[in-house]
């Protein structure tokens, strides 16, 4: 910002043109103040600054508000201060929008100087053009940036996540998507969601299809669970692992699925980014969000045999019940217990997420050992 072209005098001007007005001398003011010639010679030669108990005694002497001359102060003084940093500004409009430092602090942009941190940000997302970046550019980028499906705008953490899946998803090969063999791949898919050692093999599964499956952790904040984006036509699945459980794992899995196979969001580059909340209401989801809900849900246990179950067996469900259903629709009793918990909430039922926590393990370690994966401790290799 460019400084005032108009000089500000230190306030003892003033105060020499008001005593000369009145026809006092510096003897005089001293008088009024109650303090020495001494003291108050350095303030009218500009040396020293107007306190505000000064300040006071000023307004009540020259009949004025006391503010009157502590602003003079304040004036002559930010007019004599250095120029500030520039970087200040571009650092400031960066970290409005995105969480600079998180992002430097798990190796998605150098730290460096804030002249290059423009640079740094339009290699990330991959333009060069800082208009083309979300939440930076014009009108039409802004109204991209919306979610369609729902009335917020997706926000700098997210977007952030989002680029750096597809950043990943990018710098790896993945052969031609094929939709047929992704739904003949889906019962495989599911088989491997019986034991939480097995779900490893699924990104492969996916992979085999056309499908890129990508984890990165997310970034603090950022409330997104999974994403389905697309790089021209090949479909990449990210995921973020945020509750670190089998059974939102799975659904969330599933729920992306659908959105491939529905070529959701294929025309702008990437779906709604699903976040997975409990208070998740149907009555406020657009349609293909209540598709992919109700395919993932169907997928991993039929709902109608869950909604036996759950009345046949009232609230007092023990373990034993839930391991011997799990085993009777092999699937993993976490997936089970995720499912009575989500439908126990909707009907206020207090005990919704304390129902056998136990068997909520975590399961990022499950992926540690797959390429497409930034954060825990590892960050991606991608080209620039």
């Amino acid at each position: 910002m460019a400084r005032a072209t108009n000089q500000i005098d230190h306030p003892g001007t003033f105060i020499l043109e008001e005593m000369e007005a009145r026809g006092w001398t510096q003897v005089d003011l001293a008088y009024i103040l109650g303090m020495s010639p001494q003291q108050l010679n350095p303030i009218l030669k500009g040396k020293n600054s107007i306190t505000p108990d000064l300040a006071n005694s000023l307004g009540d002497a020259f009949d004025v508000p006391a503010e009157f001359f502590a602003n003079l102060q304040k004036m002559y003084d930010l007019q004599k201060a250095k120029e500030p940093d520039p970087g200040v500004r571009t650092r400031a409009s960066w970290v409005s929008k995105f969480p600079i430092r998180e992002m430097m602090k798990r190796g998605w942009i150098e730290e460096t100087e804030a002249d290059l941190l423009d640079v740094q940000m339009m290699r990330f997302f991959n333009t060069n053009s800082i208009d083309n970046i979300p939440l930076f550019g014009g009108e039409e980028v802004r109204h991209a940036a919306k979610k369609t499906s729902y009335d917020d705008e997706i926000i700098g953490s997210q977007w952030a996540w989002l680029h750096r899946v597809r950043m990943i998803a990018k710098d790896n090969e993945a052969p031609q998507y094929d939709k047929a063999k992704l739904l003949d791949a889906l019962p495989d898919i599911r088989a491997h969601m019986l034991d939480i050692d097995d779900f490893a093999h699924i990104p492969a599964l996916l992979l085999a299809c056309g499908v890129r499956t990508v984890f990165v952790e997310p970034l603090q904040g950022s409330k997104i669970d999974g994403v389905c984006t697309w790089l021209d036509d090949q479909p990449v699945i990210g995921l973020s692992l945020r509750l670190n459980r089998a059974d939102n794992l799975c659904f969330v899995l599933r729920h992306e699925i659908e959105h491939v196979l529905q070529e959701d969001g294929k025309d702008v580059g990437y779906s709604t980014p699903d976040v997975f909340e409990p208070d998740r209401s149907e009555s406020d989801l657009p349609d293909e969000e209540k598709r992919a809900d109700a395919a993932a849900a169907e997928f991993l246990i039929p709902q109608d045999k869950l909604a036996s179950f759950m009345n046949r067996k009232g609230k007092w469900i023990s373990e034993k019940d839930v391991l011997a259903f799990s085993a009777r629709h092999h699937i993993h009793p976490a997936i089970v217990i995720g499912q009575i918990q989500h439908r126990r909430h909707l009907e206020g039922d207090e005990r919704a997420f304390t129902f056998l926590r136990r068997y909520l393990t975590k399961v990022h370690e499950q992926f540690l050992g797959w390429q497409l994966r930034d954060g825990w401790g590892k960050v991606a290799e991608v080209g620039l």
